[in-house]
Order: C-alpha cells, then structure tokens, then sequence
C-alpha cells in the first residue's frame, strides 16, 4: 500500500495534492489571520512558501505522506492545508498533520469534513489499522478540535519538539483506530448534515 496523487472531495471541501499551482492561495490563507505568529504550532510564513511545497512533494516521493491543500467549494478558495505524514505502512499508520486554517474557515465545517474525507481515506481506501494526531501540549483550540473529532487522547511526548522560537514542547499524542472507525464516521457524517 502507498499513497496515490488522489483528490478527496465533499460537500464542503475538496482536498487536492500540493503543487505549485496552490502557492498563492496558501500565501493568502497563511496571511488570514498571520498564521506564522501562532506560538503553539508550526505555520510556514509565505516567504518560505516555495520549501513548504517542495518539502510536500519530497515527502509524496519518498513515500511518508501526501500534502492536501484545503479548497473551500463554496468560494473556491484555498482554506489551508493538511497531510498525511510519517507514514509507517508496514505497521497500517500514518499521522495526521501539519494542518493550518485561515482564519475565516477556523470553527467551522471545513476542518470536520477535511478530517472525515482523510480517515475515510485512511481506514477504507488504505485499510490502516491507525490514525495519530500530535498537538502542542498549549494548544487547547487544537486539542479541543482533535477530541471533537472523537480521537482518544494517549500520552503527553515530553520535550518532544523545539519550536522555531527556541521554546522546548510538550507534545500530546491522539489516536482514532479502526475498531472505533464506524462509530467515529456516523458522529462526524451527523455533525456535517
């Protein structure tokens, strides 16, 4: 099993592979809400737009994930981005991650059904046995989302990551696994009807 250049899409988003082509909507979506400024995660700045997508498209290559960005249907605007990543097929688990939000699509459907269409995609198309999800130990609206999704918190990673600002984080570690896949599939498919 691997990772397929495939577009996801449904009634709100579609998630399309990361290239170039998606640079300046990314730029204007990063901006929306200064992005980069956020303490408690990692969100490019546009000026390192270009090592973004070619770290995307690397790691497409090597075979650890795929990058997405998130197209808002009803403005058809790019939203964001996400990935798959860290990727262990052997094992049937990938990492969900790396996934940033303007801030006029924050608290909305968008991040719901980009998750909904990823773990669909994980659990039924790829057959994986296990979805991770990593958040800075400070970022409660992260956390807070992950949990919404119906993931179970495991453990705090301690002095997991150095932050581009020096500070040492704490990482906390959630999961969705297969045997939980149909029951955490109808409460997202209810929130988003």
């Amino acid at each position: 099993m691997e990772f397929k250049n495939i577009t996801l899409e449904g009634d709100f988003v579609q998630l399309e592979p990361i290239t170039e082509k998606h640079k300046d909507g990314l730029c204007k979506a990063i901006t929306d809400g200064e992005l980069w400024n956020l303490h408690v995660t990692i969100v490019p700045h546009t000026r390192d737009i270009d090592s973004f997508i070619n770290n995307a498209l690397q790691a497409f290559e090597s075979g650890d994930g795929i990058a997405f960005a998130i197209i808002d249907k009803k403005s058809n605007t790019i939203a964001g981005s996400t990935r798959f990543m860290k990727s262990n097929i052997s094992y049937k688990r990938v990492e969900t991650g790396f996934t940033f939000l303007g801030k006029s699509w924050q608290r909305t459907l968008i991040n719901t059904e980009t998750k909904l269409l990823m773990l669909t995609h994980a659990f039924e198309e790829m057959n994986l046995n296990r979805v991770e999800f990593l958040t800075d130990y400070l970022n409660m609206k992260s956390r807070n989302a992950i949990l919404r999704l119906g993931a179970k918190e495991e453990g705090v990673l301690r002095n997991h990551m150095i932050m581009p600002n020096g500070r040492v984080r704490d990482s906390v570690i959630y999961s969705i696994i297969k045997s939980e896949w149909a029951g955490i599939k109808q409460h997202l498919s209810c929130i988003l009807n």
